[in-house]
């Protein structure tokens, strides 16, 4: 195994995810680089969770956005198995005090408040629509990574080209991907390696795109354009011994065990 082993979301299959227990033990694992999603919430914070809404996740309902910090300290998350557990909605600062001196890397997946992008063909060409942003979501995210000195350890992703937009334009030298999922390429009548493209245009360093859209044309085009290739997520170590053969450059996967093993391999 030669790709990169990312913990999406803390662990989620394991505990609650992004939660600040999953994010301890991953990082008591040896977790090197550990991927988590941020919403704006009402009183320009920023909360570590992957919905838009509490529904999913937590014994509360309604949009992140109109919760205070306060507010989310008092939701509990619900674990792999959906029974409540003592965990809250942790804010991104609370995770960057366990992350940051665990030595690793971030993925920060910066969020949108409703769909992030629908990429609609016109004649023969492809563009992208960018859905809504969070007004400042990206500036507290990276004065976040700053304080915790984990600037130059940190991916910042999404799947909205308006967000890699903004954060280039607060920040040229921060690393960025563009995230590319089944449903896009579908919608766009297009190759998966389209997405390469996609990512280059939206000024990405990387792409992270479905396991499933990924194949040797994939990383081919790639290679070519110069850019890094990630894919998400992947929970079956078939299918990771797959995408590590292809040279995929990144693995993200739930099982944060599954990750420590193979990571091992090559340790």
């Amino acid at each position: 195994m030669r790709s990169r082993l990312v913990v999406h979301r803390g662990g989620a299959a394991l505990w609650p995810e992004n939660s600040l227990l999953a994010f301890r033990n991953a990082v008591a694992l040896g977790a090197r680089l550990l991927e988590l999603d941020v919403h704006a919430t009402a009183d320009a914070g920023v909360a570590v969770i992957h919905d838009p809404t509490l529904d999913r996740t937590t014994d509360a309902t309604g949009p992140v956005v109109e919760r205070t910090r306060a507010d989310l300290r008092r939701v509990r998350l619900r674990g792999p198995d959906g029974r409540l557990t003592d965990e809250w909605v942790p804010a991104l600062e609370e995770v960057l005090d366990v992350v940051a001196p665990a030595g690793g890397m971030l993925l920060v997946e910066v969020k949108t408040p409703g769909p992030a992008v629908a990429y609609e063909r016109s004649g023969g060409a492809v563009r992208p629509v960018p859905g809504a942003r969070y007004p400042g979501l990206e500036a507290r995210v990276l004065e976040a990574l700053a304080r915790a000195g984990m600037e130059g350890r940190a991916f910042l992703l999404t799947f909205n080209p308006a967000v890699l937009a903004e954060v280039r334009a607060l920040a040229p030298a921060q690393p960025t991907a563009l995230l590319v999922d089944r449903a896009h390429v579908q919608a766009a009548g297009a190759p998966p390696s389209a997405a390469v493209s996609w990512a280059c245009e939206a000024g990405a360093r990387f792409l992270g795109m479905h396991h499933a859209l990924c194949d040797a044309g994939v990383v081919e085009a790639a290679r070519a354009a110069g850019i890094a290739l990630g894919v998400f997520t992947v929970n079956d170590e078939d299918e990771m011994r797959r995408l590590a053969g292809l040279g995929v450059d990144v693995i993200i996967s739930d099982r944060a065990d599954l990750v420590q093993r193979l990571g091992a391999e090559t340790a």
